[in-house]
């Protein structure tokens, strides 16, 4: 199965969850309107001092996004969407893991950044000078027009700025958004646009659904987006552009330089303007993702059905009801082992590495009674590798939950050897060899020679698996955030580690 097919199968069961997180949205919005008097609120004025060095310490870069289908969402259960993506690229060329962080209904990515809660604002933000006072931007990475959009219940659909004027239409937009600048700025140039103002940040996918749905008349999208957004939510018509050429870049603290120069670097190899700024020059890199995401061609469209509704428990892969059995029968957390799959082969049954592990759980034949072509049989690999992680987890039964997990995860990735190893190297270092952080950092020197030239097993690529055990861990606080809120308005709660207070991850 090539990529846009295996995108097209796996992208109609992860749908629903995107579209019912879209109407929470909306419909935690719709009563949430004020005036365009208020202000642009920020309640953290000093940024936390958190530059790149502390982040590559921490071996994790945070982005701060929004759930939706162009920034970040879940298909077949890996994360995906555009400006994930592209960030994603950057933390894998300097060795870190990607960690997202939702933008809740009353959340202001603002605070979240300067707070530390995040290190990147990765929304397909424009920039503006309200935004600058309160953070940094990096180069630009796109550019892109402003333009109305309505209703197509509308008898009339103003086509001009002036007819737009006339027609005394509510236009709404959210107050943080670059789109309420553009029309302030219009109103400054003598246009009386009537401006709907919903009072915190409130996406513009849950506005357009919300035009969809009848509930509002008009808004403003970047064209990029309405482009997408138009193919998979019906009723939408495109109006008059009021403002051209926006620079669209990512968000950082305004102390974190060495952060911003680090990502300027990266976006300067994928978009860069021609000499005479007539137009943009992208990476193919970053041409795939505009395709992928916006573009006409295998994408969005052709996996969205607006029909089917979404109801209890959610989708995040194919297997979910093996993974579920399986689970309970070995009293394992489900969605830690969704998280795992997702890691070790993103939901491909036929993957095979180039060790020879193979399945869903990329099992090793020659560590297995099970032969080699049932390997490949979705519920015999699973059942395999939920086997496996259960014993490492049972060998680590003595430490608390955090530390038995990450152990376990990291074993299952590296060997028992390997594990023992970082373990004796911590012990000759008089540091807790129970602890996760200490195992971790002699992983890491495991690859400098002079550690593991006296290590019974040699040379290990701990940052792998260091990367492993933090990439699964990220999965599965997503996996989980995703999950609750759709449960919350969509059926039953699916109890978890997380959930029981059993085990959290720091």
């Amino acid at each position: 199965m090539n990529e846009h097919a295996s995108f097209r199968t796996g992208f109609r069961l992860i749908l629903p969850v995107l579209a019912a997180l879209i109407m929470i949205n909306s419909c935690q919005k719709e009563e949430e309107r004020t005036t365009e008097s208020a202000e642009f609120t920020v309640s953290v004025t000093e940024p936390v001092d958190l530059d790149l060095a502390e982040i590559e310490r921490s071996g994790v870069l945070r982005m701060i996004t929004y759930y939706s289908s162009n920034t970040y969402f879940l298909h077949q259960g890996m994360e995906v969407g555009f400006e994930y993506e592209l960030l994603h690229a950057f933390a894998r060329e300097n060795d870190l893991a990607l960690e997202v962080v939702i933008i809740g209904s009353d959340d202001n990515p603002f605070d979240m950044l300067n707070s530390g809660e995040g290190d990147v604002i990765a929304a397909n933000y424009a920039i503006t000078p309200e935004r600058e006072d309160h953070v940094t931007f990096t180069r630009p990475y796109n550019v892109v027009d402003q333009k109305i959009v309505y209703s197509e219940s509308l008898a009339d659909n103003p086509q001009t700025l002036e007819e737009l004027a006339e027609s005394n239409l509510p236009i709404t937009v959210a107050r943080n958004s670059s789109y309420f600048h553009s029309l302030m700025e219009l109103r400054e140039e003598g246009y009386d646009l009537n401006i709907d103002i919903v009072s915190r940040d409130m996406d513009t996918e849950s506005i357009m659904m919300q035009i969809s749905n009848g509930d509002i008349v008009a808004t403003v999208s970047d064209d990029n987006m309405f482009q997408a957004a138009g193919q998979y939510i019906s009723g939408l018509k495109e109006g008059p552009v009021i403002s051209e050429g926006d620079l669209i870049a990512w968000a950082v603290r305004k102390n974190a330089p060495d952060l911003e120069a680090a990502l300027n670097r990266f976006l300067y190899k994928h978009f860069r303007f021609t000499a005479d700024r007539d137009r943009p020059r992208r990476s193919e890199f970053l041409n795939i993702l505009r395709q992928r995401y916006f573009e006409t061609g295998p994408q969005i469209a052709d996996y969205f059905d607006p029909d089917w509704q979404f109801h209890a428990g959610g989708v995040i892969s194919p297997y979910d009801p093996i993974v579920r059995d399986v689970a309970d029968s070995l009293d394992l957390d489900w969605l830690m082992l969704k998280s795992m799959i997702a890691q070790e082969s993103r939901f491909n049954p036929n993957a095979k590495s180039w060790a020879g592990a193979v399945g869903l759980m990329q099992i090793l034949p020659r560590f297995s009674e099970i032969e080699y072509e049932d390997l490949y049989d979705p519920e015999i690999n699973i059942w395999e590798g939920a086997r496996i992680i259960r014993e490492h987890l049972d060998h680590y039964s003595y430490l608390d939950s955090l530390n038995q997990w990450a152990f376990a995860l990291a074993t299952y990735n590296v060997g028992q050897g390997h594990m023992a190893d970082a373990r004796r190297l911590v012990i000759d270092q008089n540091r807790n060899p129970n602890e996760w952080d200490n195992v971790a950092d002699a992983l890491l020197k495991l690859m400098q020679r002079r550690y593991y030239q006296n290590a019974r097993y040699g040379f290990a690529r701990g940052i792998e698996t260091v990367q492993y055990v933090q990439e699964i861990k990220n999965r599965y606080r997503m996996y989980h955030r995703v999950m609750a809120i759709a449960e919350e308005r969509g059926g039953t709660r699916m109890p978890g580690l997380m959930e029981a207070g059993a085990f959290r991850w720091p």
